[in-house]
């Protein structure tokens, strides 16, 4: 089995101008506080959410512009924006292409299920489980640095 190590990119301030050069990009994104420490049953971390997109015509830029306008219903992203400067980082699906041989919403299951791990919960603006990815025999394991979120 191999490992890969997971290193997020610098963060980006959650603002229209940085969302718009993202437009065609596939992956997964991080939002998150730059103050806000959300109290995770096992430890805390300024991380609100995980998200993915899957198609370009639905991108990573599409779906931060729909968080950031508040059209993707999502209240919680709202509310904390609301109250706190928002930042954002994101993983370009096209550079994992070679070392995850599965879809990008099995990526996105991973990092949620691994969130769970270290965490002991969801991300608390994310609604959905990780458990499609329980159904692929995985011959790959991602350490993901959430430190980087503390």
């Amino acid at each position: 089995m191999k490992t890969i190590k997971l290193f997020f990119d610098e963060a980006r301030v959650f603002e229209t101008r940085f969302i718009q050069p993202l437009s065609g990009l596939r992956g997964l994104y991080f939002i998150f506080s730059d103050q806000i420490q959300i109290q995770y049953p096992y430890k805390k971390s300024r991380l609100l959410y995980i998200g993915m997109s899957e198609k370009k015509t639905n991108s990573i830029g599409k779906r931060l512009s729909d968080h950031y306008n508040g059209k993707s219903g999502n209240v919680g992203i709202s509310s904390y924006k609301e109250v706190s400067q928002l930042y954002f980082t994101y993983i370009n699906y096209e550079m994992l292409k070679n070392l995850w041989d599965y879809r990008v919403e099995d990526l996105e299951s991973y990092f949620i299920l691994d969130f769970v791990k270290h965490y002991g919960v969801y991300p608390i603006c994310n609604n959905k489980t990780g458990f499609e990815i329980l159904k692929n025999k995985l011959d790959v394991t991602i350490e993901i640095d959430w430190q980087y979120f503390e």
